[in-house]
């Protein structure tokens, strides 16, 4: 790759500065732009370059690395935390000593701490300066840095998070969207270091049932399906971060719940499905499952065993497939689960059965542990009756018994077994009783 020298600056110093010249290190320059790297990355090839521009290289079609022409097994990028570390050290004090080097960085409008300062009055609408909040953050010519200092030093996970605890107060629901939408950026942005992003889940657990009560009105009445699908993983960010106490807090809000169940679908009058939408309904369902036994009864009243049975038969994600089989699992620990499921023992039995093989070992036990709920400890007969009619149900148990599956699951479909009636007309149905070879998960 040919690469051409470039000036320190583009641009003409004024007369009183034409002396100065600021040195930038030639490793502080990104290989393709030639500029000095804002969002450093590295490929798996150790080249870094700054982010935007590998990026456009990658979506253009290209598989290997600019500098070296070598072939990518690997498109991931990685944040160079350490070259950013410098970069910023060396910008300061370049900053310090040049009006050029000083200037660089350019944000037009009010800057992000006069937004964030808008934002946390009291008596004034923080809608507007919340969308240039998201705007900045959502930046990729924004050096990373200075969003890390907009969150933590500047305080702005803390005061957008106000925005979701208000309570008595009249924000419209494009204001509190707003705020999902950037508190969504923060969480989701890889340049955001860990303590800074855990400031939201801090900030929100303040008062997580106002929090909870927000994220539902805009998973309720959000502008479009993305602004769903951020306040969903909003709900699932704080479910993985707070405390005990918010934890509850969340897991208890019905009507969170209820938007969650209806973010899996349909999403239309024709009953389609949204992949990404269901994925992160069924993801935070399962987080508020797994998060306090309490909430199943709710969980099953507002519908998510038959949601959990749609997205079973809709998805071929293994990931959302396990998800779904979670919630399930943790359904049927209740009376009111386990009726829930019965009821279309025909369609949702086989789905189990369908899905066992299909989404990795964690989905493989929680299929298990669904079915032997229902079919073995609680004996219900049309579970069991739908279970042996299932076609290929023995096999699959078979192949997780040869699996290396838990003792625990491994122990249950052992007990499942006893519903399939093997007699010499139907010895084994559909199962080559020859050598064959398993695949693990």
């Amino acid at each position: 790759m040919v690469r051409k020298e470039k000036t320190t600056t583009g641009m003409r110093l004024p007369p009183q500065h034409q002396g100065l010249e600021v040195k930038i290190p030639s490793f502080f320059r990104c290989p393709i732009s030639l500029d000095v790297m804002r969002s450093p990355v590295s490929l798996c090839t150790g080249v870094t370059y700054d982010r935007a521009s590998i990026q456009r290289w990658l979506d253009s079609g290209n598989t290997t690395c600019p500098a070296t022409m070598l072939h990518l097994p690997s498109t991931d990028l990685t944040p160079n935390l350490t070259l950013r570390s410098l970069i910023s050290h060396w910008s300061a004090s370049a900053a310090s000593c040049s009006p050029v080097a000083g200037s660089a960085a350019f944000f037009a409008g009010p800057s992000p701490a006069a937004l964030v300062r808008q934002v946390a009055s009291s008596g004034a609408d923080p809608s507007a300066a919340l969308r240039e909040l998201a705007a900045y953050l959502s930046d990729d010519d924004v050096d990373e840095f200075e969003k890390n200092a907009l969150v933590g030093a500047g305080s702005a996970a803390e005061t957008v998070a106000f925005v979701l605890r208000r309570k008595g107060e009249q924000i419209s629901v494009a204001g509190v969207e707003a705020a999902v939408r950037v508190l969504a950026a923060i969480v989701a942005l890889d340049g955001i270091e860990d303590p800074n992003k855990k400031r939201v889940a801090a900030g929100l657990a303040v008062d997580a049932a106002a929090s909870a009560a927000s994220l539902a009105r805009v998973l309720r009445g959000g502008s479009g399906l993305e602004a769903r699908i951020d306040a969903a993983r909003l709900a699932e960010f704080l479910l993985a971060n707070a405390g005990a106490e918010a934890k509850v807090a969340v897991a208890e809000s019905s009507e969170l719940v209820a938007e969650l169940v209806r973010l899996v679908g349909p999403v239309d009058e024709k009953g389609g499905l949204d992949k990404k939408a269901m994925d992160t309904g069924l993801s935070c369902l399962a987080a508020i499952a797994g998060s306090r036994r309490a909430a199943r009864a709710d969980m099953v009243r507002l519908g998510a065993v038959p949601a959990a049975a749609r997205a079973l038969h809709a998805t071929t994600e293994p990931s959302s497939s396990a998800k779904a089989l979670r919630i399930l699992e943790s359904a049927v620990g209740c009376a009111e689960g386990r009726a829930a499921l019965c009821k279309d023992a025909e369609q949702t039995v086989p789905a189990v059965l369908d899905k066992m093989m299909k989404s990795g070992r964690d989905g493989a036990e929680a299929a298990v542990a669904v079915l032997w709920a229902v079919c073995h400890k609680y004996k219900d007969r049309r579970a069991a009756e739908a279970a042996a009619a299932s076609e290929g149900g023995l096999t699959r148990l078979i192949l997780l018994l040869q699996s290396g599956c838990s003792a625990a699951a491994r122990q249950m479909a052992l007990e499942l077994l006893k519903i399939y009636k093997v007699n010499a007309k139907s010895c084994l149905a559909g199962y080559d009783s020859k050598t064959a070879h398993i695949m693990p998960f």
